[in-house]
């Protein structure tokens, strides 16, 4: 698929990796729906972007999604790609996870990018074409202690995205994994932090990890992933040899 002149929804967009992405979008000619609950953040970046408009939403209230979509096919007539990237992280072992917490990012990162995708297709399916790119994490393909409960809810979107994909491939419409590792944004500082132990290890891995990528680098690899529709783009090529 092209980019310019394209109908995006980025959700997540006003920081980080979204509003990455968001600008190299709006680079390359796409006319790019910003999405988060921060209406005065949006409100300043859709005025940097030429043909962008924003819309405050709150991805785990059903809806605000569906006024999301709604929207954005009253403005622009169609929706060609979705990029469900908005989420939040958790840290806590396996013993002290707050379930409250759990269900929270449970709605947000799963449940939240769920309704968007089924609002959405009909759409995509009565234009015959569309993409829909959900954002994971490095971490679901891991088993990192203090990220059960994070990397367990990425498993779940990711499971979703590509059952999803081989059920929607009769409609021309495309779904992708993005899985981006350590990235350089204020993602580690809004985690949800609970655990109080000090003796589990920071790394189980048997590999040296990699520096932190720039934002601006996650974003080429979802306009990779609009691109080429392949199932899976990974921020690294080790990271597709982990197991699932």
């Amino acid at each position: 698929m092209k980019i310019a002149g394209k109908i995006v929804i980025v959700t997540g967009a006003s920081s980080g990796i979204g509003l990455a992405t968001s600008n190299l979008l709006a680079k390359q000619g796409a006319r790019v729906v910003l999405v988060s609950r921060s209406k005065s953040k949006l409100k300043e970046i859709s005025k940097k972007l030429p043909n962008s408009i924003f819309i405050a939403a709150d991805m785990t209230k059903n809806n605000d999604i569906t006024n999301m979509i709604k929207k954005t096919k009253k403005h622009f007539g169609r929706i060609d790609v979705l990029i469900n990237n908005a989420g939040q992280g958790y840290d806590a072992s396996v013993e002290e996870t707050n379930i409250n917490t759990f269900r929270k990012i449970f709605n947000l990162n799963v449940v939240g990018p769920l309704i968007a995708m089924q609002q959405v297709i009909p759409i995509m399916r009565q234009q015959k074409e569309g993409v829909i790119i959900n954002i994971s994490s490095g971490t679901a393909l891991m088993y990192l202690p203090n990220m059960s409960a994070y990397s367990s809810v990425k498993r779940a979107l990711i499971g979703i995205s590509l059952t999803a994909r081989e059920e929607l491939k009769k409609d021309n419409i495309s779904i992708s994994v993005v899985y981006p590792f350590i990235t350089k944004t204020d993602f580690e500082k809004n985690t949800i932090k609970h655990s109080k132990r000090t003796d589990l290890p920071e790394d189980n891995s048997d590999f040296k990890l990699p520096q932190a990528d720039t934002a601006d680098y996650i974003a080429e690899k979802i306009v990779d992933a609009i691109i080429s529709k392949k199932a899976e783009i990974f921020a690294h090529e080790w990271m597709g040899k982990q197991v699932k």
